[in-house]
């Protein structure tokens, strides 16, 4: 008789969805799966719409990454205008996305991860959210809000807004930063600096007492994508493609990312809205090979992009990267390192922002390249916090959108987010009765691949986390509620 434990919804994540524990006669887990619950739409209704709305449309994906859209949808129109921007636009652009990533990650790790690192796996669910780590570390929760806000900051100074800002444009952007918004974001970077080496401190300092998390979440054989530059430093903005494996080889480099369709396979699941893309030459991972070295499951994100690249390419970040690289060999393969992946990339953003700031094109008045609709398709690829971004957009001869396809980075891990939490399952849960510290490492899983459900589904309303444990002839057999 196969039983069943229900995690709906999964907590402290970005967006709704549910897991389900698939146990056998022996309480054994037997599989578990990641369900996306939720309709997916923008594809669909942004037809018919012009291609200079699409930036501003698809910002309002999502109130947590809406850069990351708006800076993909952007490129995707300078490919249709087939104009290549001014310089200063696109310096402007990377300023904007290193505030994104900032913005986001300490959202992730702060916020949404350390009441699982800090308060402990096991404690009390009633505390374990970032109230609770405000009363019992208020030093590191102020860092994390001030932190967050200053990428924020950054986003604002360029668009007017912390969210939703409409400033990219096909073509480059709509206004400069200002020499007192350059100043304000110079006058931010020690404190932001001095937060994110704390934090990354008190995480290593952490490692001791996570052992087997970090062995067992999400720790086995795939690929990582992301962007990197020609000469292979990290990148988040430019770039080509690179795909290296688990023993840190190489498998394809220097990929046109506009033409992510000959690498990247796109495939459906039954009982998720939630695309499953796949490295294509490697084919789609069945059950029985989706743990195997030559599978075409990958993974995307701070992760990925920190095993695939040969260096940062400034020295705080790079010197934490050497050490970030002992945890494996070559290739660090463990999700639960995601949390640290995502510290040494807020530190490389800081250093990055700092070095932009010194840019003289940055206050340069040449922000656009004016143009017509010159080719009928475009794609715009740009590394998000979760991961690789695709805007892929066709127009009529009017520039009005005929099909658009966006592929995901939340998509792109959900093979891997899947594969999490059936080994985090198999290893942690033995028998029908399931104590909630258990279930809550399921759920840690997953949030350390952060994944972002609103970039790629759409709901209204809030549910509590419903929990049921019920067997093959349907009957209940165990329910818990947690609001």
């Amino acid at each position: 008789m196969i039983k069943k434990v229900i995690i709906d919804p999964v907590t402290r994540i970005e967006g709704h969805a549910k897991i389900t524990i698939y146990l056998d006669d022996t309480g054994q887990v037997s599989d578990a799966r990641f369900h996306v619950t939720e309709f997916r739409g923008f594809e669909k209704f942004c037809e018919g719409r012009p291609l200079w709305e699409m930036p501003g449309i698809t910002a309002r994906i999502c109130g947590i990454c809406p850069v990351s859209h708006l800076l993909a949808s952007a490129k995707a129109g300078d490919r249709i205008l087939a104009v290549t921007i001014p310089k200063a636009a696109a310096k402007l652009r990377r300023l904007m996305n290193l505030g994104q990533i900032i913005q986001s990650h300490a959202l992730s790790f702060f916020h949404l991860s350390a009441p699982d690192l800090l308060l402990g796996m096991d404690s009390d669910p009633q505390k374990r959210n970032v109230f609770g780590l405000i009363a019992a570390e208020p030093e590191l929760a102020r860092g994390g809000i001030r932190l967050r806000q200053f990428g924020q900051e950054i986003i604002e100074q360029l668009g007017g807004r912390k969210i939703h800002p409409a400033w990219a444009v096909p073509g480059g952007v709509r206004e400069a930063l200002s020499q007192e918004g350059r100043t304000h974001i110079h006058n931010r970077i020690p404190e932001a600096r001095t937060i994110v080496l704390d934090a990354l401190g008190r995480f290593k300092s952490l490692l001791k007492n996570y052992d087997k998390e970090a062995q067992t979440f999400g720790n086995f054989p795939s690929l990582f994508m992301g962007l990197v530059t020609p000469e292979g430093l990290w990148e988040n903005y430019d770039g080509h493609i690179r795909f290296v494996d688990s023993a840190g080889n190489i498998i394809a480099d220097k990929l046109d990312p506009t033409h992510y369709q000959e690498f990247i396979g796109e495939a459906v699941q039954p009982d998720s809205y939630l695309k499953s893309p796949y490295y294509r030459p490697l084919g789609y991972p069945d059950q029985s090979s989706h743990c195997r070295l030559d599978s075409g499951i990958y993974r995307v994100g701070p992760l990925a992009r920190l095993n695939i690249c040969s260096h940062i390419g400034t020295p705080l970040a790079d010197a934490e990267l050497r050490e970030f690289r002992d945890r494996g060999k070559g290739t660090v393969t463990s999700s639960f390192f995601y949390h640290y992946a995502r510290l040494i990339e807020i530190l490389a953003s800081i250093e990055r922002i700092e070095i932009l700031l010194d840019d003289a094109d940055l206050l340069s008045n040449r922000l656009r390249a004016d143009a017509g609709i010159n080719q009928l398709e475009g794609v715009g690829v740009s590394e998000a916090p979760r991961g690789t971004l695709f805007h892929h957009y066709q127009v009529d001869e009017n520039g009005l959108i005929q099909k658009v396809n966006l592929v995901i980075a939340t998509g792109q891990n959900n093979l891997a987010m899947n594969r999490t939490v059936a080994q985090i399952a198999r290893h942690f849960i033995h028998g029908s009765e399931i104590p909630e510290g258990m279930l809550n490492r399921v759920e840690a899983g997953i949030r350390a691949f952060d994944p972002c459900l609103s970039c790629s589904t759409h709901a209204a309303g809030q549910m509590p986390l419903h929990i049921q444990l019920v067997g093959a002839a349907g009957n209940l057999i165990n329910e818990v509620w947690r609001n």
